[in-house]
């Protein structure tokens, strides 16, 4: 429910690396995913993060690192939906069996006419400080619609 709040898009995979073989289970990797911007059409952003294997990523119970990359670009047009908040979550996706959630949340800079965007991972009790940043600065002559 909190998903579809947030405009949930899904995630598109685009590839992975293994990183540690592991004799039982899948191995440890790297994924890389594509996320579409629910409410900018015209903008992915793509999510680079550590995939834990072996028997329990096998089974769903590892936990997975708190690193991750994040790289937004305009990939076509851009539109908006309606009126953006100058901060909101664009997804999330859980990296933990239940505590553990991998987060991006898009920045409106009117300043610099141009959309940040920020990934971080947090947990019920302990989030993590690692995060990654990017932006992608809007075409001249297109004005964010703010609420």
């Amino acid at each position: 429910m909190l998903m579809a709040a947030c405009g949930q898009s899904s995630a598109e995979p685009i590839g992975e690396v293994d990183t540690v073989f592991k004799l039982i289970g899948p191995d440890h990797k790297i994924v890389v995913d594509a996320y579409d911007d629910p409410k900018v059409a015209g903008i992915t952003c793509y999510v680079s993060r550590a995939k834990t294997g072996g028997i329990k990523g096998a089974i769903g119970l590892a936990e997975d690192k708190s690193e991750a990359s994040i790289a937004c670009r305009q990939v076509g047009p851009i539109s908006f939906s309606g009126k953006l908040d100058r901060q909101e979550e664009m997804f999330n996706e859980r990296i933990s069996l239940i505590f553990k959630r991998l987060r991006v949340v898009r920045m409106v800079d009117a300043k610099r006419n141009a959309l940040i965007y920020l990934t971080y991972s947090d947990r019920v009790i302990e989030g993590s400080p690692q995060n990654s940043i990017t932006a992608v600065p809007l075409p001249p002559g297109t004005t964010v619609p703010l609420k």
